[in-house]
């Protein structure tokens, strides 16, 4: 693994710098689930299809309701991102790991920016440099190529020198068509579709980790030894 190029670091945010046994997604999901029943006037079991459904073919179920019934995204979001936070927990070793790494480091996650800011301040993970959520990028969710663009061009750096961690396989291939280094974190899965555990990795993922914190923790030792 050589990451010695790498001077900008960008972070998923859910199930990817938490872990998904925390099941803070569960919560996000009954309440999308209610808005989309709310809003669409379904039944829950048709709401839960349209809502998977949306982020098969969106990439966010947000994307979808704005594409097909023109839903304004910040009472959407402000709304599915009231949840309990308390189960997720501090992790100070990742977060020495993430700060160590050399240069920026962002977070570019489909939810939105506040919401963002209190999951990493609750997992004491207050160590990036910047926040990209949908509401910065003009509310493309990736995997849409415009959202990467938008993050590009607000940090200016170089993406042959840029690695991505992502729990959606989907949302590595415009990185790695860019030229990232593109890590898969924990099973993976594509929208709401959890892969295959036996599922060879395409091509666009060059790495594949069950642990983020051992990941970094073996990236420091071969910069060491370096």
């Amino acid at each position: 693994m050589d990451f010695r190029h790498v001077t900008t670091w960008i972070f998923d945010l859910d199930h990817t710098l938490y872990a998904p046994e925390v099941r803070l997604f569960a919560q996000i999901e009954r309440r999308m689930t209610a808005y989309v029943m709310r809003t669409l006037g379904v039944a829950e079991a048709e709401a839960s299809r349209l809502r998977e459904h949306y982020w098969r073919q969106h990439g966010t179920t947000l994307a979808g309701l704005m594409a097909e019934h023109g839903v304004e995204p910040m009472a959407y979001l402000r709304d599915v991102h009231d949840i309990d936070f308390s189960a997720l927990s501090p992790d100070p070793e990742l977060a020495a790991l993430i700060r160590a790494l050399p240069g920026r480091k962002i977070v570019h996650t489909n939810g939105d920016t506040a919401y963002a800011a209190r999951v990493l301040d609750h997992r004491e993970l207050t160590v990036f440099d910047a926040i990209h959520g949908v509401d910065t990028v003009d509310f493309h969710p990736k995997p849409d190529a415009r959202a990467y663009a938008a993050v590009l061009a607000a940090e200016g750096f170089d993406p042959a020198e840029a690695a991505m961690f992502e729990d959606d396989a989907r949302n590595l291939l415009v990185p790695h068509r860019l030229g990232m280094q593109t890590i898969l974190v924990g099973c993976g899965r594509h929208g709401p579709d959890a892969l295959a555990a036996d599922r060879p990795d395409e091509p666009h993922v060059r790495h594949r980790t069950l642990d983020l914190t051992g990941f970094l923790r073996d990236l420091s030792r071969d910069r060491v030894a370096v």
